[in-house]
């Protein structure tokens, strides 16, 4: 943990000293690099361990000189290896998903079976986690805890979310009705917020394409596909556009606003039935 700090606080006085050496303030650079200033702020105070493609970005938005460049270089080497150490364990996992999202101004999650990490209540995340296999209880209360203290990042100003589900990721029952009534009612509630687009694909809609599995697009450059045992990263434009064009496909049959939530307190309603065999 101490190396980590260390890590953090190298990279963001070096941040700091490259930005102010090209004269640019830290929306500035934001703007340059496509990263939210809350990011640039947070990466500069050492409260944010980027992933390395955010570094990269900034190395663009610096328009930095060979030396500068090899020195940031030598930073990002460390942190590329920090990274993948965070990830061997569930709660490094979280960490990383969540300088993920917080390096991101927009982010188009498309999920068919469940709700996405960054809607999730507690224990929603605890029973995902758990039902997921990822490990001891003390663990997986702990990558909860990450993952919903992530979710601050959907109230801030200047992103964009946009979460398109089928209506079977909300009927989807992994516990407790109690702990799915939570669930929905958060939907509801996060729907309102204007940084928030959420959407429902009903089942009485046709689909447009086979949903074969879920998929969380970052600043449409890049696509996160999670798997039972790990994530696929795409990055080829190609496949990020194939990936986009389904989102959109999904968002245009979706529902939305007052009629999504209408039908969420259907699907509550539907659940509180169940609640004799709960």
């Amino acid at each position: 943990m101490d190396d980590r700090r260390e890590r953090l606080r190298a990279l963001g006085a070096l941040v700091r000293r490259l930005r102010k050496s090209v004269g640019l303030t830290g929306k500035e650079l934001a703007a340059r690099a496509g990263v939210t200033q809350p990011t640039i702020s947070q990466i500069e105070t050492g409260q944010l361990l980027p992933l390395p493609e955010t570094v990269e970005r900034l190395v663009e938005g610096l328009s930095l000189s060979d030396a500068s460049r090899g020195e940031l270089d030598n930073l990002l080497e460390r942190l590329r290896e920090e990274i993948p150490r965070l990830k061997g364990g569930l709660a490094g996992r979280e960490e990383a998903d969540v300088a993920r999202v917080r390096a991101a101004s927009r982010v188009d999650s498309f999920q068919p079976a469940m709700i996405p990490a960054l809607l999730q209540t507690a224990e929603y995340a605890r029973l995902a986690l758990r039902l997921g296999g990822a490990g001891q209880e003390d663990a997986i209360s702990r990558a909860a805890a990450i993952r919903v203290e992530g979710q601050a990042v959907l109230f801030e100003e200047g992103r964009e979310f946009s979460f398109v589900l089928t209506e079977g990721a909300v009927r989807t029952w992994p516990g407790p009705v109690s702990v799915v009534d939570a669930q929905l009612d958060r939907l509801v509630q996060l729907s309102t917020l204007p940084t928030v687009r959420l959407g429902v694909v009903p089942w009485a809609v046709q689909v447009p394409r086979l949903p074969l599995h879920g998929f969380t697009i970052f600043d449409e450059k890049a696509s996160v596909v999670e798997m039972l045992t790990s994530e696929a990263s795409v990055t080829d434009a190609d496949d990020v556009r194939v990936h986009l064009e389904t989102f959109r496909a999904f968002e245009g049959v979706a529902i939305f606003g007052d009629e999504m939530r209408e039908l969420l307190g259907r699907v509550a309603a539907d659940f509180r039935q169940l609640k004799n065999i709960d």
